[in-house]
């Protein structure tokens, strides 16, 4: 198996598609990396040489991957919350940042849905001898 940026990749799949495993490293840098560094697309991992790994590895440079790019994003988030703009608030309170509506979906950021209601209003304003009648 081939080692570039410090994932292991498989080594019967096509580089291109095998460079995507790269965090930060998508379908259309993966085509600029290879350009770069003189590698046919169609080429399988296993069929590397080491000159051609480090001519990718070399290519991979301009780009930040893995690590650096997880470090640099958290950064980023990091410091809107410090600043308290408005994206940072929406981070620090794990709701959508982008603009999506909250009141009828968002429901992977926001939990299971509690039910608010008047339940224990009514259970108050009830007598005991009613209460009792219900739970029966």
């Amino acid at each position: 198996m081939a080692r570039i940026s410090g994932v292991e990749l498989p080594e019967n799949a096509r580089i291109d598609w095998a460079l995507t495993r790269i965090k930060g490293i998508g379908w259309s840098s993966s085509v600029k990396v290879l350009g770069e560094s003189g590698v046919t697309p169609d080429s399988r991992v296993k069929d590397l040489t080491i000159e051609q790994i480090s001519a990718i590895t070399a290519a991979l440079e301009k780009y930040p991957t893995e690590g650096d790019l997880v470090r640099s994003v958290r950064g980023n988030i990091q410091r809107l919350k410090d600043i308290a703009s408005y994206r940072g608030i929406r981070h620090g309170k794990g709701l959508p940042v982008r603009g999506q509506r909250t009141r009828s979906n968002a429901r992977t950021k926001r939990g299971k849905r509690k039910t608010v209601g008047s339940f224990r209003k009514e259970m108050m304003t009830k007598t005991p001898d009613e209460a009792q009648e219900k739970k029966e």
